[in-house]
C-alpha cells in the first residue's frame, strides 16, 4: 500500500469510523487494485523465465499491502473490515458487488496534461460509480 492508499484509508477511518467509537454505521470493504505482471521492454526466449519471478514479487507486495491494511483498521478500532485484492480497474465492479454507500479513492494531483492523457481512477469512478465518491486528496507536502 503506498502512501497515498495508506493515507485515503486512514483518512476514511478517522472520518466515518472514529466519531462512533464501538458502533459504526458502515461496514468497511477495502480493495486493492493489484497491477498485473507485465515486464516492459523484456522480449526473446529469456521473457517467460522473468515473469513468474515477477508474479511472484507482486504477490508479496499484494501480501504486505493486506497486513498493513488490517493493521491500520485494527489500530484505528475496526476489527470487521474485509480486504479483498482484485485486478486493476474493478472498483465501480466493487461498488456494485458490495452495495457500497460511499467509495472513497485517492488523487494523485496530476496536473492538466497528464491527466489528460492518463485519465485517473478517480475521475473514472466519479463518473460510472453508482455511488456517492470521496476523492481524498493526497497531503501537500512542506519544503
Amino acid at each position: 500500500m503506498g502512501n497515498l492508499s495508506s493515507h485515503v484509508q486512514e483518512w476514511t477511518l478517522d472520518h466515518f469510523f472514529a466519531p462512533f467509537a464501538s458502533n459504526p454505521p458502515f461496514k468497511l470493504f477495502i480493495v486493492h487494485a493489484k497491477p498485473t505482471p507485465s515486464v516492459v521492454g523484456i522480449a526473446g526466449p529469456g521473457a517467460a523465465d522473468v515473469l513468474p519471478h515477477v508474479d511472484a514479487d507482486l504477490r508479496k507486495i499484494v501480501a504486505k499491502v493486506v497486513e498493513k491494511a488490517k493493521e491500520l483498521c485494527v489500530s484505528k478500532s475496526v476489527h470487521d473490515a474485509v480486504v479483498e485484492v482484485d485486478a486493476r480497474n474493478v472498483l465501480c465492479e466493487a461498488v456494485e458487488k458490495h452495495n457500497a454507500s460511499v467509495l472513497a479513492v485517492g488523487s494523485h494531483g496530476y496536473g492538466a496534461i497528464k491527466r489528460a492523457v492518463l485519465g485517473t481512477v478517480s475521475d473514472y469512478c466519479s463518473h460510472h460509480a453508482h455511488c456517492y465518491v470521496m476523492i481524498v486528496k493526497k497531503p501537500k507536502t512542506k519544503h
